[in-house]
């Protein structure tokens, strides 16, 4: 959606990176390791940006760091079209996931939430074709710049791992999450 707004994947995720992170240092190499693009293309969009007062670079060592500039007049902006061009990715794949079976309860976390040092980013409880979900899961990790970690579990497991107080179960429903389906905890 934003590539055609942007006109280019390698800047839609270099904004993307650089506006939910408008602290950090980056240097080319490691740019080309996150947003998973060619290094050519990674230094023109770079070149682009700073340009147009996005980023802006300096050395540092033998090393150029880009860092976002969020003085930049239109900073908050972005961000915001960033973030929700985000919830749009979030909910096409919710929508999605729905298709794929009987789902009885449906969390995002981690990478969806910004909660760090969570185990999985998705959790699913109920009856679900595990082989067109992992196809589906694969096609949402170009949109997102990120490997979607999922959970599934059957209702059963659920319950057993809910009575136990299983920590990993435990650590999802106690933290910030986005529930997408319940109809587990609407009916107590």
């Amino acid at each position: 959606m934003l590539e055609q707004l942007f006109g280019s994947r390698t800047r839609v995720k270099l904004l993307r990176l650089f506006l939910t992170n408008p602290d950090n240092n980056y240097f080319v190499r490691e740019l080309t390791r996150k947003i998973k693009e060619r290094i050519n293309s990674v230094r023109r969009e770079l070149e682009n940006l700073e340009t147009l007062g996005v980023v802006h670079s300096h050395n540092q060592g033998q090393k150029k760091f880009y860092r976002a500039v969020k003085e930049f007049v239109l900073f908050e902006e972005l961000k915001g079209l960033i973030l929700k061009s985000q919830l749009t990715l979030e909910r096409n794949l919710a929508s999605s996931i729905k298709q794929v079976g009987q789902i009885s309860y449906m969390a995002l976390t981690g990478i969806f939430t910004g909660v760090e040092g969570t185990q999985t980013d998705m959790l699913i409880v109920g009856k679900v074709n595990r082989e067109k979900l992992k196809r589906l899961v694969s096609k949402f990790h170009r949109d997102f710049d990120k490997r979607i970690r999922y959970t599934v579990m059957t209702k059963k497991e659920f319950d057993y791992r809910n009575d136990l107080t299983d920590k990993f179960l435990y650590n999802i429903l106690e933290n910030r999450k986005i529930v997408i389906i319940d109809r587990i905890f609407d009916k107590q």
